[in-house]
């Protein structure tokens, strides 16, 4: 059993285990070096050889507890066959959403499309690399797709104007996203994946008014499925005010929290395993500002099934050996 296992089905509290979200990528100068030779995002992806390898890089420099695969949550409107691109310093780019043409799409083109996904699973779990480490699959949850595939860009910005006006659109759309993603988490698992993790990168733009049609039945709908395959899930609903409300509905193996939290409010509130909150822009100061903040997080969930990861992703200027210091930090906790 491996340290996460011990945490998210038994609950042990003595271990505090540690991955990053998007430990595989941009701050790596080999993960760089590898994606100025292939400009597109989306056929890197797809290319199981060099996700595979990227996957594993952070696993060779820093004693990880978890692989999290190389991929993106877009991946399933691009099986869906919208659209997608990545612009640089803009981010993703969708092209027109036609539900007829989702309507009338054929599962097997459907996994056809992201096998290359599945196939860097298998080749993670069957590398040395991982042995007693997890392997961790992901989607973005309905709500976030959702908001991606009818904004057709980040919603930085704010959501487009009329986003809310076709309210039947948006539950077929709703529905049929769920449909998919139910879809993709299955093959993932099918093919190696032990933990799934849920993004709902924008769950704090909704009101609590919307909570429940657009983020609670959904994403308990993927839960419920993922826990019937005894595999643990993670959801993220990053930006949510309510965390315990949420743990309540959806029940999620684990909770993933967000640096905006007071991880104190979250101790006394949340029974479920915990994982994350730490800022990641704290990895861009000093060691000793690192060091004080870790300590802070493992001290708060001492006696509390806890993993060690950011409140989001690491951030691209973030100096590897300050991500060494932080898993070091952890292991000799």
């Amino acid at each position: 059993m491996t340290l996460i296992d011990e945490v998210l089905m038994n609950n042990i509290t003595s271990n505090k285990p540690i991955w990053i979200m998007r430990q595989a990528g941009r701050y790596l100068p080999e993960f760089r070096e590898i994606r100025s030779r292939n400009p597109n995002f989306i056929e890197l992806c797809l290319n199981e050889k060099l996700s595979s390898e990227i996957t594993l890089q952070p696993l060779r420099r820093f004693n990880l507890d978890a692989a999290i695969i190389f991929s993106d949550i877009l991946m399933l409107p691009y099986g869906l066959n919208q659209k997608v691109e990545f612009k640089k310093n803009i981010g993703p780019i969708l092209g027109n959403l036609n539900l007829d043409n989702i309507l009338n799409l054929k599962e097997i083109d459907f996994v056809e499309k992201l096998k290359p996904v599945y196939k860097l699973i298998k080749l993670i779990r069957n590398n040395d690399l991982t042995k007693n480490k997890n392997t961790i699959g992901f989607v973005g949850a309905p709500w976030t797709l959702l908001v991606y595939m009818i904004n057709q860009e980040s919603p930085k910005l704010g959501l487009k104007n009329d986003f809310f006006k076709d309210k039947i659109f948006l539950n077929e759309t709703l529905k049929v996203i769920e449909k998919y993603l139910i879809i993709h988490i299955k093959n993932q698992v099918e093919s190696g994946a032990q933990i799934i993790q849920i993004f709902d990168s924008w769950a704090g733009l909704l009101e609590e008014k919307d909570l429940s049609n657009y983020i609670y039945e959904p994403t308990t709908n993927l839960v419920k499925y993922i826990k019937s395959l005894n595999i643990p899930v993670i959801c993220f609903p990053k930006g949510i005010k309510k965390y315990k409300e949420f743990c309540e509905i959806v029940n999620p193996s684990a909770i993933c929290i967000d640096y905006e939290v007071d991880p104190k409010q979250i101790m006394k509130d949340i029974k479920i395993p915990v994982q994350g909150g730490m800022d990641p822009k704290i990895l861009l100061t000093d060691r000793e500002n690192l060091k004080k903040e870790v300590k802070k997080y493992l001290d708060i969930f001492r006696n509390h099934p806890y993993i060690f990861n950011l409140g989001h992703g690491i951030l691209p200027s973030t100096d590897p050996k300050m991500m060494d210091y932080l898993v070091k930090m952890v292991k000799d906790y």
